[in-house]
């Protein structure tokens, strides 16, 4: 061959491959991307935060500041039993309050001596996070600090001087208790505290006072991995609100530089930005109780496993991370009660994502970039999280179909985009293919790092999710689909004033059974279908039943007595009785609380008509911050309203920690009027509180 030719050859040869190499390039990345460590925390997903300080023994959510270090002393303080429960819950981590907003130290600190080095707690020879940094590396678990800005311990609090302390402070924490993957920083700065006996308000520039730079700098520098958590980041932003859920449009993109700790438009994080300048995602934080410290008082209401579930789905398939706040109580230890509603969850969710069935199945689309099978379709479910399906250059819409061998039951799908790449989806929807006609299950926003989408069960032979708005061309790296068994939950069940009884369970494929004349109820019994009335002292027993395996609940054993139908509230010496109906409206959640008054507070009702009476229940206000519990009572009834008749007087015992339906038996008595006295208020409320008040008839 001559050289002419050689070199035509040649120049052949350098253009199919740059004519291919323009084929086959991958997809440019688009819009703000994500760092190395935000892609680390990413796949954290599911982490545990602790809330254990001085506020665990004060029994307050937020401390003043003045606390005595001698009042921090855990008994039976075990961060290894932390640990394990955590990592048997399936977390990836945990993030612990080092120091909260009263300025209790869980180091030993060499900055200040309000800390556990002048607790009695080991004999001020302890340090909570070096226990739980052991424990975390013996149980394979990551950990991360809390450390509130805010001090109310502070003298300095406000001045320059606080702002080296509080660097200080960090410096410490990022230095001696290993590898960090998230450093955490409370929205909530300034106001009032002790401030070293000033006992005053401070108010602080949120944006400016602690120089936010000189903190980034001092984390950057100390732990390169960590991601740093604010309201606008820098690396993961708050949600926007406490209850563990985000927006079903969710980008992991901020406009990162107007937000800043106490960002008063917070509303805004529940979604973020579609046209964000920075990658910030979600961390969805929410505590298993309604308070974030422990409460004794809280025992009874921890989070249902319907209501955790419903977290998982809106926190880690809304494309955020699930930070569960576990409260260690004052033993120093995971709460019972706790730990039970986690290995529920833990258990549940392993069932639900159990047998991914489009693994491997046949996956086809409409286009693939440069049609080669670097980008093809069956990356989406080859299990390898580096593959990926895109189109070609400048199409950004498609659809991609995954087909079963036979008709195929699912009721979950689990979409990912391959975020290193950017978040570039922004609609979609979902269709089924059953006895070959297409069904539209779901219309949808953004996917992101991860999207569940659950929907009723279905048999099908094709799923298609057809992608209707992308920034740039999509790039999916992984579907999923599940066949999850029904959620077995006992059944609620509730009564209005009116008598009427409803019951209900979290996953409508479960049936309820009951029975009205005292028997236990089967799966052959009555079934619920829909409300009825029940005006007389009737026991309802009712089981939940999965007709999927024939597994059921145990008995809901739960008894009414007269239906409040025709009861009034009456005016006593207790005022403010605008919304006083709530106490016989048969709603355990709803309450009323009067006025302060020194004179003994109590509340009248007419029943309508007499009854035969030997007892009375008595429901405290529930919630976060109850006020003006009865703790001793006295309880009348009268005929006329005139002649007042004492049945039955007492204490509710350990009613402030245990807050829950108090039942009084007395000596039968004919009587038309009930009166309800607070005789002793918890704490010397002057208030008093009423969640429900009933009696008992039979």
């Amino acid at each position: 061959m001559n050289k002419i030719c050689k070199n035509i050859v040649l120049i052949a040869v350098l253009n199919f491959c740059v004519v291919n190499a323009q084929n086959y390039d991958g997809p440019e990345p688009y819009g703000p991307l994500p760092t190395e460590r935000q892609l680390a925390w990413h796949n954290m997903e599911y982490y545990g935060f602790i809330h254990f300080n001085m506020n665990t023994f004060t029994n307050m959510e937020w401390g003043i500041g003045s606390e005595n270090p001698a009042q921090f002393n855990p008994t039976q303080l075990d961060a290894r039993q932390w640990a394990k429960i955590i990592k048997e819950a399936g977390m990836k981590g945990v993030i612990i309050t080092a120091k909260h907003h009263d300025g209790f130290c869980l180091w030993p600190s060499k900055y200040t001596e309000h800390s556990v080095k002048n607790s009695p707690w080991k004999n001020g020879k302890g340090d909570v996070l070096k226990d739980l940094s052991e424990a975390c590396a013996e149980y394979g678990l990551k950990m991360g600090v809390y450390l509130s800005p805010w001090d109310r311990n502070h003298a300095d609090y406000g001045k320059p001087e606080y702002v080296t302390y509080f660097h200080n402070q960090l410096r410490e924490l990022l230095t001696n208790y290993g590898d960090i993957f998230e450093v955490w920083f409370d929205g909530a700065n300034g106001g009032s505290g002790y401030y070293g006996g000033a006992n005053e308000t401070r108010k602080i520039d949120n944006k400016t006072y602690y120089e936010w730079d000189k903190a980034i700098e001092i984390v950057r520098e100390l732990q390169p991995n960590a991601v740093i958590f604010g309201d606008g980041g820098p690396d993961v932003r708050w949600v926007g609100n406490e209850e563990g859920w985000a927006n079903e449009t969710n980008w992991s993109l901020l406009e990162r530089n107007k937000v800043y700790p106490g960002y008063p438009k917070y509303k805004e994080l529940l979604s973020g930005h579609e046209n964000g300048t920075h990658w910030v995602p979600a961390e969805c934080d929410v505590s298993i109780r309604p308070g974030w410290y422990y409460h004794p008082s809280e025992d009874s209401q921890v989070r249902s496993l319907e209501h955790l579930v419903n977290i998982y789905y809106e926190s880690v398939g809304r494309n955020a991370s699930l930070l569960l706040n576990l409260p260690v109580d004052d033993r120093g230890l995971v709460h019972e009660k706790d730990t039970e509603q986690l290995m529920k969850l833990k258990r549940q969710i392993d069932k639900d994502f159990a047998n991914n069935v489009a693994k491997d199945i046949k996956v086809s689309a409409t286009n693939v970039r440069g049609d080669h099978s670097e980008f093809a379709a069956y990356n989406v479910n080859d299990g390898h999280e580096k593959s990926y399906w895109t189109t070609d250059n400048g199409v950004t819409t498609a659809s991609i179909t995954l087909s079963f061998d036979k008709p195929t039951e699912v009721n979950r799908i689990l979409l990912q985009e391959y975020i290193a790449l950017g978040q570039r989806v922004y609609e979609f929807t979902v269709e089924a293919k059953i006895n070959g006609i297409w069904k539209l299950i779901d219309t949808q926003t953004t996917i992101g790092v991860k999207r569940i989408l659950s929907f009723d069960l279905i048999e099908a032979s094709e799923i298609r999710v057809n992608i209707t708005g992308s920034k740039a061309e999509p790039i999916i790296s992984n579907i999923e689909l599940y066949r999850a068994p029904n959620l077995l939950t006992k059944p609620i069940i509730n009564r209005d004033k009116n008598g009427m009884i409803s019951m209900e369970v979290a996953d409508k494929n479960i049936g309820i059974y009951y029975t009205l004349d005292g028997s236990e109820p089967l799966e052959n019994s009555q079934k619920y279908e829909e409300p009825f009335n029940v005006n007389k002292p009737t026991t309802i027993k009712a089981i939940s039943y999965n007709p999927e395996n024939g597994e059921k609940t145990a008995v809901k054993e739960i008894y009414f007595d007269i239906s409040k139908k025709d009861w009034q509230v009456l005016n006593g010496r207790a005022g403010n009785f605008k919304d006083a109906y709530r106490i016989i409206d048969d709603n355990p959640k709803s309450s009323w609380t009067s006025e302060a008054s020194n004179t003994p507070n109590e509340v009248i009702i007419d029943l309508g008509k007499s009854y035969p009476l030997q007892g009375f229940t008595y429901m405290p206000v529930q919630g976060r911050w109850p006020v003006g519990i009865i703790s001793e009572y006295e309880f009348l009834t009268s005929k006329d309203k005139t002649t007042w008749s004492t049945a039955a007087t007492g204490e509710f015992a350990n009613i402030k920690n245990n807050p829950i339906e108090q039942t009084v038996m007395f000596k039968r008595a004919k009587a038309r009027y009930i009166k309800l006295k607070g005789v002793k208020i918890i704490d010397d409320d002057k208030r008093l509180s009423i969640g429900e008040i009933g009696v008992i008839t039979k």
